[in-house]
């Protein structure tokens, strides 16, 4: 089973995902809804991956 506490891989990309979540709002509120999304999908799949 996987440590997710002390993995620093599984930190960094859960970090960043939550940092482009909180990018892609700020995009939202200046309407810019496509980048945003394609933000959203392409920024957030790392985690996927890594796992």
């Amino acid at each position: 089973m996987i440590n997710f506490e002390n993995n620093p891989l599984i930190q960094k990309t859960v970090q960043f995902s939550l940092d482009i979540i909180e990018f892609c709002e700020l995009l939202e509120e200046k309407r810019k809804f496509v980048i945003a999304k394609q933000l959203l999908r392409s920024g957030t799949s790392i985690g996927a991956k890594c796992i």
